[in-house]
């Protein structure tokens, strides 16, 4: 989802009532960032509070390149890291994920085994329907054992976009924030639905009421759901004792837009880019009673915070062994405080770009290739910046790009390389930059390594539904990532 798709964000047709009214309850963060511009690595980061390149969710197969995990991807969220709900745990909190899991679908990343106590949905992105043959289809997982596959038990109708999966993450949610309160037991849910993700989805009940086409429906439906879990929290008497938060996991992604993507607003480009437009997302903070009503942040935040934004609520210390990139928000949520922190814009193994204040200096630009831009996958469709938007990687190490994101937020006009302005910004700049460099210590990739015999042929519990499948003979790739 994008930074412009919500009617609080300035979205035109205003069609996100129930999210609207969680940013009039809460704080709105206008300057908030994903730490990767693509699904897996920002998912990674969200769980284990570091950048991708330091919990091993990127490649180093080709320079920076976006990587995530399709089902042949070998790797995923190492056993070396801590994750947010395996830290939960301590202080005796029960954790749910429900949806997309995206860490791994191999059984030593299946989430149970890294802190959830509990997951209905899915290792994969919802792309279908395959054949069994090449390609099996993706498992939805209850717990441990998979109770079906996407198309064939759990229905998506690609003519006309139509799904029951947000209704039946709506219920699981509902259900599960009901049976925690009724045993006083204190609870962390991840809903990681995907209905915003191409292919889009949306229930009968939210197909063509939208302005905005099917994508609208999605976003309608999702926004329709939120609604009723705050409401359940109200209801139940626990909505001044629970914290929830709403971000995105990348910018929209043009390439499926208009029909299946959303809006970046003003910024520039879209998802698998590190322009704003990849990597802003709209996020909102609610905690009614502790959460000053109708609050408008400019903190700098990332999803990385929430890692340590949650430990923090729990009365946890972040793991003290490890560099952790996210921030305790607290002060910035409760105090209105400003907490000075750079945004570091990551493709794969490279820095492309880092935000200090206003000022965002482009250390490398790219778009995609001529090659991929010549069939037709356009990042930035209707927004060519001649130098800046490029088709090959520019490297700009010696003279960066520089930004000034309050008076060019669509990044349009760098400054000028002779101004004083640019020189004072990067002085700045130039010193968080290598101290960022000197404590940099990458994980092990684990996106390189891509073997079809891998894929969810046989998941746990498919002898119970005879869907069981064969694989084919091991054969080990260096996985092809061309963005």
């Amino acid at each position: 989802m994008g930074w412009g798709d919500l009617g609080a964000f300035g979205e035109p047709s205003k069609e996100t009532p129930n999210l609207d009214q969680m940013a009039s309850e809460g704080m709105l963060f206008l300057d908030f960032y994903t730490a990767n511009p693509l699904c897996s690595p920002s998912r990674a980061a969200l769980l284990t509070g570091r950048l991708p390149v330091r919990n091993g969710f990127y490649t180093t197969n080709a320079h920076a390149r976006n990587a995530y995990t399709p089902q042949d991807i070998v790797g995923g969220i190492p056993d070396s890291e801590l994750l947010l709900p395996e830290l939960l745990k301590k202080a005796g909190y029960i954790n749910k994920i429900i949806g997309k899991w995206h860490l791994g679908h191999r059984p030593q990343f299946h989430p149970l085994k890294h802190g959830f106590d509990e997951w209905f949905g899915s290792p994969n992105c919802h792309f279908g329907p395959f054949d069994n043959r090449a390609l099996p289809n993706i498992p939805v997982y209850r717990d441990w054992e998979m109770i079906g596959r996407y198309y064939e038990d759990f229905k998506i109708d690609l003519k006309t976009g139509e799904a029951n999966l947000t209704q039946i993450y709506l219920q699981e949610a509902l259900d599960f924030i009901s049976k925690q309160q009724a045993s006083q037991q204190p609870f962390f849910l991840y809903w990681a639905i995907d209905a915003t993700h191409a292919p889009v989805y949306a229930s009968k009940h939210f197909l063509g009421t939208s302005q905005r086409g099917l994508y609208g429906d999605a976003v309608r439906e999702i926004d329709d759901s939120i609604g009723k879990i705050l409401k359940h929290l109200q209801k139940l008497g626990i909505s001044e004792n629970t914290f929830v938060f709403f971000t995105s996991d990348n910018g929209a992604a043009l390439i499926s837009a208009p029909k299946e993507g959303g809006s970046n607003g003003r910024f520039l480009c879209g998802k698998q880019t590190t322009f704003e437009g990849g990597m802003r997302e709209p996020a909102i903070a609610w905690w009614p009673g502790h959460i000053p009503a109708g609050g408008v942040s400019h903190q700098l935040g990332n999803v990385m915070d929430l890692f340590t934004t949650s430990l923090s609520l729990a009365g946890l210390q972040p793991p003290g062994d490890r560099q952790i990139d996210g921030i305790d928000l607290l002060p910035a949520i409760l105090q209105g405080k400003l907490i000075d922190r750079p945004i570091f814009y990551y493709r794969g193994n490279e820095m492309m770009a880092v935000r200090v204040g206003l000022y965002k200096a482009h250390y490398w630009t790219w778009s995609n290739s001529w090659e991929e831009y010549s069939k037709g996958i356009d990042f930035c469709p209707g927004q060519n910046v001649s130098g800046v938007t490029t088709h090959t990687q520019e490297e700009h190490t010696t003279l960066p790009l520089l930004f000034h994101l309050g008076r060019d937020p669509g990044e349009k006009y760098p400054l000028s390389f002779a101004s004083d302005e640019y020189q004072r910004a990067m002085e700045r700049i130039a010193v968080v930059v290598q101290q960022h460099k000197v404590t940099m210590v990458p994980g092990e990739p684990q996106l390189n390594v891509c073997d079809k015999a891998v894929m969810n042929w046989s998941p746990p519990g498919c002898e119970k539904l005879g869907k069981c499948l064969k694989p084919p003979k091991s054969d080990p790739k260096k996985c092809f990532w061309p963005h």
